[in-house]
């Protein structure tokens, strides 16, 4: 009965082990990368009538000093990629990427997202190629801002237009970015 008891301890010990080490065990999966993607999205400000992409980058390992992450986002318009530049600080736990005002966004359609992280020497490191798709079209965005400054004064060019939209608005030339 105690030898039962003892094989039984020992089987189980054994297991234990072979269930925490494959629970530790790294999948190669990020073997050599120094950033992975842990969020992005399109941000449609309503207020401020703009919609922006945002991508977020987590560190897998320590971040280096004077590290630059550069990304080129497809401009859903049409014509050369929006490039962003942003220094990676290396104690903050992520770096984020934010686009200048974009227009012409549409539902369901995917644009393109190349990110570059350089070294202090201006060598790329890493290369991120991702895709992002809307779950809005861009006309759900008033035509102009709905406030003009820090304060949130309401905007005098919508008075008696509270959703923002304008009769006769002209709208941006969308043709090129199909």
């Amino acid at each position: 009965m105690l030898r039962g008891l003892s094989r039984s301890i020992v089987v189980g010990a054994a297991l234990f082990a072979v269930v925490a080490l494959g629970a530790c065990r790294d999948t190669g999966n990020a073997e050599g990368k120094l950033f992975e993607i842990s969020g992005k999205i399109f941000v449609f400000n309503y207020r401020l009538a703009r919609a922006t992409y945002v991508v977020t980058l987590r560190p897998l390992q320590p971040m280096g000093e004077r590290q630059v992450a550069v990304a080129s986002f497809q401009d859903p318009a049409g014509g050369a990629p929006l490039v962003v530049e942003q220094k990676v600080w290396p104690k903050l736990d992520k770096v984020t990427l934010e686009s200048p005002a974009l227009t012409c966004v549409v539902k369901n359609k995917p644009y393109a997202i190349a990110i570059s992280i350089k070294g202090a020497d201006g060598a790329v490191l890493q290369k991120i190629d991702t895709t992002l798709m809307s779950t809005e079209d861009q006309s759900v965005l008033p035509d102009r801002p709905l406030v003009i400054d820090q304060l949130y004064t309401a905007n005098p060019d919508l008075v008696g237009h509270p959703d923002g939209k304008l009769p006769g608005e002209p709208k941006p030339d969308c043709s090129k970015g199909s």
